[in-house]
């Protein structure tokens, strides 16, 4: 018996030390690195000065830019490439026409491409031709019918220019095949470049094979060779390593790039490659391997991104804060925790004699309390407070959760002004010019993509109804229907109306056609109003039948789109009555926009502004210039963002006070909410529970949760509690005996 005593004793004191490992002391250790960590980072981050010649907004800019410039590219080829084939396939499904008729009627239609041809395949001879000459003699006829025979290809002419030549094939039965085929030029459809901007398309191999803008002296021409050069290399990346983790966005490869200052003037440029709308995804133009590289001259202007005395005051202020925070913890926390564990071992060690060192605050004051009443009935001897009410009601008025409040409130005087208040922009902040440019720019560009797409509607409708005029059959029309709502998604149902309002034959959903409605006298018109949806109607009359014609609906979601694109905010389309109909984001049909665009909306020019106010914002308008049956529309394309979201400096500075604000609050918030769970709540109920025991409670059995400091006193608790049982147990025996002898 006697030796396993000091046995029992060894593995209470190796409990004992591993319970130091866990408990109060790591949460207070990690609070106080983390805050050593953030007070390094707050005067690393604002205590070098950095001088920003080009704002990274600047260079978001051009990227954006660029892949404006490809996207309307890729849309515009794989349109003309689509519009071949369908009409190519219209006419052969009809009666057999002649090659100039096949023209004539195509150029009617659609005015898009340079040059159009129709040639018998077996002979190679000339049957009819339009516009510029078309290089026949790079078609292979003999190789028409393989897999890639009829593929569309990149063809440099005598003159340096390149084509896209198209090709679709012409068949009647019993006459012999011919081959339509159409060029079209490389030239980006509806940028708005300014007087120092340059546009070009890039091949694979760096060549530049279409050019545009301001590349009229020698210096433009070689840096735009120069980002070609960069920009073709960078485009043969795979579009989802090339970006950041996360960062989404356009589909293909894209960025930005710096060219050379001469002065205060440094070029800017931006590139993207030709993708498909959808990531994965290929088309005829994305497969070409091409481009755009957009470059413009800018003026730079020196601002500073950080405050060296700001940056270091911050990191001093928390340095003292933190310090006091954490005096805070392991004054009236922590050491009276370690203290309480000391006393309760050495009470289980029969360590009687000199009383409990009672803390000051807390629940520890409370166990504190308990303990000497514990130690006094261990030794026999009478409580000198006996119910223990005055003393606990003393340690109740401040408990542990108050002093952990304390350090909270002390780390919230550092992070909250960090994160709500200082290094906020005033309402005169820069806003570089070229990114105000480039948002009216932009703004244009959308424009004229809405008004092209509309345009394409119309003018594939007015092929339809050219060919589909000679067609009686109900059956036979709705073929050609179905397959226009297949090949083309713009519509959301296409049908056939007669004269009197007839639906003769539809394809798609139902159409928002009252019966008896004649067809519309304009080519593209709006109603639903009051409805959830705009109802854009494309018109085209039929050929040889009085007063029909082939209606389409557009989609809606097609026009809104058109409108997504990055870095330009929000972004709507207006009818003339300042009404939306279309628009990137969440809106209501036919509502007005809103009153801050009113002064920007000219119908005859595009504007853009920095609007001032409690939010600084940047904000563009652009009518819908330009031919085609849309033009009586009259429509407007607005778009607005607030500067906040701009890559400048002083945003910049912005968001990196409020980033070591909130690292400040979660540090914060981590440290004591792990000090709150694994010792503050304990501590409660173990104060609870040595109270009872010294009350008299002998009967409840003390568990300890975990192994820390907390759990070592409960240890100590329930040995103690053992004690008294048996000292009680002992007593009770001792009174049986002399009772018997009397």
């Amino acid at each position: 018996m006697a030796a396993s005593a000091p046995k029992r004793r060894r593995k209470i004191r190796r409990r004992a030390d591993m319970s130091l490992i866990g408990g109060i002391r790591p949460p207070i250790a990690v609070l106080s690195a983390l805050l050593l960590s953030l007070a390094g980072i707050t005067a690393l981050t604002f205590g070098k000065t950095e001088n920003v010649l080009v704002p990274k907004a600047v260079l978001t800019s051009q990227q954006h830019f660029a892949e404006d410039g490809a996207v309307a590219l890729r849309a515009s080829l794989d349109e003309s490439v689509t519009d071949l084939d369908r009409t190519a396939i219209l006419f052969s499904e009809g009666k057999p026409v002649s090659a100039d008729a096949v023209l004539d009627k195509t150029g009617s239609v659609y005015q898009k491409w340079s040059g159009t041809a129709v040639i018998e395949i077996k002979s190679g001879k000339l049957l009819a031709a339009r516009g510029e000459t078309v290089p026949l003699t790079v078609i292979d006829r003999t190789k028409l019918s393989g897999k890639d025979g009829l593929k569309p290809r990149l063809v440099r002419l005598q003159n340096g220019q390149t084509r896209l030549i198209a090709l679709a094939l012409l068949s009647w039965k019993g006459q012999p095949q011919q081959l339509l085929i159409a060029s079209s030029n490389l030239k980006v459809p509806g940028m708005r470049l300014s007087e120092t901007r340059g546009i070009g398309v890039v091949d694979s191999t760096g060549t530049i094979l279409s050019s545009d803008g301001a590349l009229d002296s020698e210096r433009a021409q070689a840096e735009l060779k120069d980002f070609a050069t960069i920009s073709a290399k960078k485009s043969r990346q795979n579009p989802i390593s090339s970006k950041e983790p996360g960062s989404g966005g356009y589909a293909g490869v894209s960025g930005s790039l710096t060219g050379d200052a001469s002065g205060d003037r440094r070029t800017v440029a931006g590139y993207a490659s030709l993708a498909a709308a959808e990531p994965g995804e290929s088309t005829v133009a994305s497969g070409l391997g091409l481009s755009i590289v957009t470059q413009v001259g800018i003026t730079e202007r020196a601002s500073q991104l950080a405050r060296p005395a700001f940056g270091l005051a911050a990191a001093g202020a928390l340095l003292v804060i933190g310090g006091l925070a954490i005096a805070v913890l392991l004054g009236t926390v922590q050491r009276p925790l370690i203290r309480l564990f000391l006393e309760s071992r050495r009470l289980t060690r029969g360590d009687l004699a000199r009383p409990v060192t009672v803390p000051r605050f807390g629940e520890a004051a409370r166990i504190g309390r308990a303990l000497e009443r514990l130690r006094q009935q261990l030794r026999g001897e009478a409580p000198e407070d006996a119910d223990g009410t005055a003393g606990a009601r003393g340690g109740r008025r401040l408990g542990t959760r108050a002093l952990v409040a304390v350090s909270a409130v002390l780390l919230l005087t550092w992070s909250v002004p960090l994160t709500l208040l200082l290094n906020r922009p005033s309402s005169s902040v820069h806003i570089p010019a070229q990114v105000v440019a480039d948002q009216k720019a932009r703004t244009e560009t959308i424009s004229d993509r809405v008004r092209r797409a509309l345009n394409e509607g119309h003018a594939d409708l007015s092929a339809i109804a050219a060919l589909i005029g000679n067609r009686t059959s109900a059956e036979d029309m709705a073929d050609v229907l179905d397959r226009t709502i297949e090949e083309h998604p713009r519509y959301e149902s296409v049908y056939v109306l007669s004269g009197d309002g007839e639906v003769l034959a539809r394809a798609g959903d139902d159409p928002h056609h009252s019966s008896g409605e004649r067809p519309a006298d304009q080519p593209l018109k709006v109603s639903g109003h009051g409805g959830k949806k705009p109802v854009i109607r494309a018109t085209a009359p039929l050929q040889g039948k009085a007063g029909a014609a082939v209606v389409g609906e557009f989609d809606i979601d097609f026009v809104n789109a058109l409108l997504r694109r990055d870095g330009l905010g929000q972004v709507r389309v207006i009818d003339a009555e300042g009404r939306t109909i279309a628009g990137n984001s969440g809106y209501l049909a036919f509502e007005k926009m809103p009153g801050h665009l009113s002064p920007l909306v000219d119908r005859k020019q595009a504007h853009a502004k920095v609007q001032r106010g409690d939010d600084v914002r940047i904000a563009a308008a652009a009518p819908m210039t330009g031919g085609g049956a849309a033009k009586v529309l009259d429509w407007s394309v607005v778009s607005w963002q607030p500067a906040s979201r701009l890559d400048i400096p002083a945003y910049t500075l912005q968001n990196r006070t409020v980033l070591v604000g909130l690292l400040g609050l979660t540090a914060a918030a981590a440290c004591l909410g792990w000090l709150h769970i694994v010792v503050v709540r304990p501590l409660r109920a173990l104060a609870d529970q040595a109270e009872a025991l010294a009350g008299g409670d002998r009967r409840t059995v003390l568990f300890p949760r975990h192994h820390d400091e907390v759990g070592a006193v409960v240890r100590s608790l329930e040995l103690i509690r053992q004690q008294l049982q048996e000292q009680q147990r002992g007593g009770r025996d001792g009174s049986r005996s002399l009772a018997g002898r009397n």
